[in-house]
């Protein structure tokens, strides 16, 4: 159930073109020659867009925008009222508001805040033995209760503990690269070390790593230097960086980036899509998309968008989770029995389940959105349902 109330703010949907006012008759004589006021024609406007499925600014805001147009006080609005307007009138945007300006100043390279997540399963002792040498305290930043530990460093990366025996290093680091091949050689070269030193810090504190490490990336995109089908290509190749580097590729840093930067060059030319990905974005709002190999979060209205803290609990339970279930099928591969605490045990796993797919009273449908994209990219929920039923079964014995 969506309870939330969408907000838009006056002054970002548009540029004051300043003192130099050139009304826009086009606008004008489309809504005049159906004989319809502003109010009329914003009505029309919102209808349309609850038609479309897409998030409406509301009547009001729709009727200022369209005085703004027409009396000149701004000269060509965003991309949202451009697209809305135009499909609308089955127009094109040149038509209704001329050719764009070339903008000035644009930077020429990506800003993204990279969120690595580097689990570790040692078990509900060893977690327990580590709470008691360390000082910890409780993290309000996921969904299924973690600590976070002092004293546990990894080149300053946050380690956040869950009681059910699982120890994960957030590593966060801003980035301005100058292409998403260049992400996608740094994410292959720093994956490895950051496995191999979260490893080797619970080694040197006396612990033994159960599963198999692995990294699973966030990326919170402010900025990406490219427009229309070249911006979303972009996104989704960050998705999905493998795509431009091989596993198995063999060279330097600068050979890897050479090769990688053609194929991100033919993608963004030719376009960029992948079956892996999932959207969970709301137009003019925020583009949202997850794969098995990420999350990718770019927001367009800072005020509507999820928050980053959000994007980020959501996968600190998700792969705490994914983490904890991945050691089970080891286990059980291995041709073994889990031996875990009773209370985490299938009921406990049933619990962490329900919290991670069942809607809440006054979740967002932005929130429900991202939840069970990242959910079902990352093979969780199957996870869960068979570690559910393999200590199920152990308990029967």
């Amino acid at each position: 159930m969506d309870t939330s109330v969408v907000t838009w703010t006056e002054g970002t949907s548009g540029m004051d073109t300043g003192t130099s006012r050139v009304p826009n008759r086009v606008l004008f004589e489309l809504r005049t020659s159906r004989t319809w006021g502003r109010p009329r024609l914003a009505r029309e406007l919102h209808n349309f867009c609850r038609s479309r499925g897409w998030s409406s600014p509301g009547e009001s805001n729709i009727e200022k925008q369209i005085y703004r147009l027409e009396t000149g006080r701004v000269r060509r609005p965003d991309d949202f009222y451009a697209s809305l307007l135009a499909e609308f009138f089955q127009r094109s945007p040149i038509e209704l508001f001329g050719p764009s300006e070339p903008t000035s100043g644009a930077g020429s390279t990506f800003r993204i805040r990279s969120h690595k997540f580097v689990p570790l399963y040692v078990g509900a002792e060893a977690v327990a033995q580590l709470q008691r040498r360390h000082a910890v305290d409780e993290a309000d930043d996921d969904w299924l209760t973690c600590e976070r530990v002092h004293d546990l460093d990894l080149a300053g990366a946050r380690a956040l503990c869950w009681q059910f025996g699982v120890i994960m290093f957030h590593v966060v680091e801003d980035l301005e690269p100058e292409s998403i091949a260049s992400v996608a050689v740094w994410r292959r070269i720093t994956y490895e070390e950051n496995m191999q030193r979260a490893a080797q810090v619970l080694r040197d504190s006396g612990l033994e790593v159960l599963g198999d490490p692995y990294v699973l990336s966030a990326y919170w995109v402010d900025d990406v230097p490219l427009d229309g089908q070249q911006h979303s290509s972009a996104l989704r190749l960050l998705c999905v960086p493998r795509v431009l580097v091989s596993r198995h590729e063999q060279g330097t840093p600068e050979e890897k980036l050479a090769r990688a930067s053609v194929v991100e060059q033919a993608f963004l030319r030719d376009g960029f899509d992948h079956p892996d990905i999932c959207e969970f974005g709301v137009r003019a709002i925020a583009t949202g998309y997850a794969s098995w190999s990420g999350v990718v979060y770019s927001p367009l209205a800072p005020e509507q968008c999820l928050a980053e803290r959000e994007l980020i609990a959501c996968e600190l339970s998700v792969q705490a989770a994914w983490a904890y279930t991945d050691y089970i099928r080891r286990v059980v591969e291995a041709g073994e029995d889990p031996d875990v605490p009773p209370e985490y045990g299938w009921r406990y796993l049933r619990g962490i389940r329900s919290r991670l797919t069942t809607e809440r009273p006054q979740e967002t449908s932005q929130h429900r959105a991202m939840r069970e994209a990242i959910v079902q990219t990352s093979g969780l929920l199957r996870r869960l349902d068979q570690a559910i039923d393999t200590l199920r079964d152990c308990d029967r014995r």
